[in-house]
């Protein structure tokens, strides 16, 4: 996250500064592309070939050496090479860890589950507020600092998670999926829930690629680790705020309706935005959007373990839901070159704000299921 967020945009206002956006929209557009492969295949050979912690592990030594090797590029062409080979390596060790949730969790408790992950992206921010702060490293010793960082909050899952799988979460279902519209696992369900996570990332994955230039254009002095302290605060408020609506959907046995509610705040916030006139209301109005859209994107990720209807396929399937996280960031550059030389950020707000708001109406005709 340090790296998408701040040092990546950094990197590329080094090497381009006078095109950064362009370039960052081409460098996201490519990293996307094999990023939404790398995860189907990786989630594919990790349900047939047993032991997920291989995947992960392999995984995490390639993506670490690839992140520090970023320091090295000196053009735009190579880095984007090695953003691409990153992402691969990164979706090798993302694609199993997550379908490996799912072998581990039974539905009771997927609430719950979805409310721990928001801890992860805090943890994100929090890494970035670190890594930014004046003085602590260069560019070079920030990318080491963020490697070590993963390497060893992802090394005791691999040494420790063993033997944690539930059989009857593994066991194979061979019948084919149902239509039935009251059901969890049935196809509308899960076209839903693709559909609703997919509108909410695209407004997610603009506000991750262009908070910086945003706001910078509405006070050309905020530096990054103004933006990196704001993404901490947000997600880390969203931590307990994910728990308590994840243990809550749990008990009250209302899986879908924490995420209406959300995605409707969501859009809320992003109209505010739109409307921001300075640096103090953009960042309220950000603020508002990121607890919303965070809650939600934690507790979506925990509900669509619930909604997959084979074990078998389980990561495979979590690589095509993961589409929903990087189609966005094919559509976003192109969006964003259409509106905001044109419309402003305000624009580009208010587009999101609609297709976010569609997401809630989505999710909101399936809260009635328990």
């Amino acid at each position: 996250m340090p790296f998408l967020t701040v040092l990546l945009p950094l990197k590329v206002n080094e090497l381009a500064s006078s095109q950064n956006i362009e370039a960052l929209s081409y460098i996201t557009f490519a990293g996307a592309i094999f990023a939404s492969l790398a995860n189907i295949g990786f989630g594919w050979a990790s349900d047939k070939w047993s032991g997920r912690r291989s995947w992960i592990a392999a995984g995490l030594l390639l993506s670490c050496f690839l992140l520090i090797a970023m320091g090295e590029a000196h053009t735009i062409v190579a880095l984007m090479v090695l953003v691409i080979a990153w992402q691969l390596a990164l979706n090798m060790m993302l694609a199993p860890l997550l379908a490996w949730a799912g072998d581990c969790v039974p539905d009771m408790q997927k609430g719950l589950l979805g409310g721990l992950f928001a801890l992860a992206p805090a943890m994100g921010a929090l890494a970035g507020t670190f890594v930014t702060l004046p003085g602590l490293a260069d560019a070079t010793e920030r990318l080491w600092i963020i490697a070590a960082l993963v390497a060893l909050l992802v090394s005791p899952a691999l040494a420790l998670g063993g033997g944690r799988q539930l059989p009857v979460l593994m066991k194979p279902v061979v019948e084919p999926i149902p239509n039935d519209p009251e059901s969890f696992k049935s196809r509308p369900a899960i076209i839903r829930m693709w559909t609703a996570r997919l509108l909410v990332q695209i407004a997610e994955a603009a506000l991750f690629a262009f908070l910086l230039f945003w706001l910078r254009s509405l006070s050309p002095t905020i530096g990054e680790n103004t933006v990196a302290n704001l993404f901490s605060a947000v997600l880390c408020v969203a931590v307990p705020i994910a728990l308590v609506a994840g243990r809550w959907s749990d008990k009250g046995r209302r899986p879908m309706l924490p995420l209406a509610i959300c995605a409707a705040l969501s859009a809320l916030g992003l109209v505010l935005m739109a409307l921001s006139k300075d640096i103090q209301a953009a960042i309220l109005g950000y603020a508002f959007f990121g607890l919303a859209s965070m809650t939600f994107l934690s507790l979506h990720n925990g509900q669509t373990l619930r909604v997959l209807p084979k074990p078998q396929n389980r990561g495979r399937d979590m690589g095509i839901f993961n589409l929903t996280n990087t189609v966005p960031s094919l559509i976003i550059p192109w969006l964003t070159l259409a509106m905001v030389p044109t419309f402003g950020f305000g624009g580009l707000f208010f587009v999101l704000a609609g297709l976010v708001g569609v997401a809630s109406l989505l999710l909101a005709q399936m809260s009635y299921r328990r």
